[in-house]
């Protein structure tokens, strides 16, 4: 609306004619200006400035909502869209559904704590028949990091639906839905995502995972700052991926080493750290999620994944529907289970702090298992 042209407007011809002839032709030319730089520059009045001012803001500002209107329209978007359930019951219910459509999901976790294993188990209900609760869809597995395992997948299908994978062909057909790609260079993944958007239409795909974001520019860039950028193309094309297609997109994202600038990024905090309050304060977390804030505010579900004295956590950690909540789980021949559907409910650092305790003999800091 900014770029609607004045003389478009319905204003007096006789203001609209000193507009154009000043080189002021859009709304977003006339409202950059202040009143008194658009008498100067028009030679009229303040009130005719004034009325001219109101009556452009009034046509090119977005209406007014009322909540009960948001609440109605959400409720119709969710309708169209919907949810993929996890089948683990106290995160769908926390998700109000499951990992929803039209948007981007985020798990997010140090290597080894079962990150790929969530994946590899909502491929599987994505894929699944509807009447067992899937999306009877196929799914594109993008596997920047070569983790993805045929054999693990079928073994956790096999274990969670023992009734469908013990029929006859029945573990080939689901396994033949999912489409695995193994892009091993940035410009390689730049390429598969202009090829899936026709994908998404033709080969009714049901979900979409990058497993994992991060790796695709660990290796090019070393500098902390320049990590968040040569990923902006690629979060907006997926981002309308999601939008357009209304599928699921579940993204996994790594984790580095927090450094002192962001562990104390106020003055006040670095005072205390020669203190008692520093030592008793220090956080065991180290650890934040990797790719910077500009693809934290892409994602609108982060799930972190975390080991903390000697037990695993699943984090909701962002949502728009839930608050952040803390699930205990545990990885098994069926997939990741949750020990317990009553999330605690965290506050403060809680939320954010990402931590690696108690699993060393499973989690490798070089990234490897």
């Amino acid at each position: 609306m900014a770029n609607k042209l004045i003389s478009e407007m319905g204003l007096p011809k006789s203001i609209s004619n000193i507009f154009a002839a000043r080189n002021i032709t859009t709304a977003k030319d006339a409202l950059s200006l202040t009143e008194f730089e658009l008498m100067e520059l028009l030679d009229v009045g303040l009130s005719e400035v004034r009325s001219a001012l109101a009556h452009i803001s009034e046509i090119v500002c977005p209406p007014y909502q009322t909540a009960l209107l948001l609440m109605v329209q959400r409720t119709k978007d969710e309708q169209l869209g919907g949810h993929l359930p996890t089948q683990l019951k106290g995160l769908d219910a926390a998700l109000c559904g499951g990992i929803p459509f039209g948007v981007l999901t985020e798990l997010v976790g140090p290597a080894g704590i079962g990150k790929t294993q969530f994946c590899l188990k909502l491929s599987l209900l994505a894929s699944l028949p509807a009447h067992y609760g899937g999306l009877d869809g196929h799914v594109i597995y993008i596997d920047v990091e070569s983790k993805f395992s045929s054999r693990r997948m079928i073994e956790i299908g096999a274990k969670s639906f023992p009734e469908i994978f013990h029929m006859k062909g029945m573990a080939q057909e689901m396994a033949g839905r999912i489409l695995v790609l193994q892009p091993t260079s940035l410009s390689e993944f730049t390429e598969s995502l202009q090829q899936i958007k026709v994908s998404l239409l033709q080969n009714q795909v049901r979900l979409l995972v990058i497993d994992s974001m991060a790796a695709l520019v660990s290796g090019e860039h070393e500098q902390r700052a320049l990590r968040q950028h040569p990923l902006g193309w690629h979060i907006s094309f997926i981002k309308s991926l999601a939008e357009f297609s209304r599928i699921p997109i579940v993204v996994t994202n790594q984790v580095r080493s927090q450094s002192r600038d962001e562990s104390c990024p106020y003055s006040f905090q670095a005072h205390r750290r020669g203190g008692t309050l520093e030592d008793t304060a220090r956080h065991d977390s180290h650890l934040v999620a990797a790719l910077g804030i500009h693809w934290a505010h892409a994602v609108s579900i982060r799930l972190v994944l975390e080991a903390k004295s000697g037990q695993r956590f699943m984090k909701v950690a962002k949502s728009p529907i839930s608050p952040p909540l803390a699930f205990p789980f545990t990885i098994n021949s069926s997939g990741i289970s949750l020990l317990t559907d009553d999330g605690t409910e965290l506050v403060g650092p809680e939320i954010n702090a990402i931590y690696c305790q108690g699993h060393n003999d499973i989690i490798n800091f070089d990234g490897e298992r």
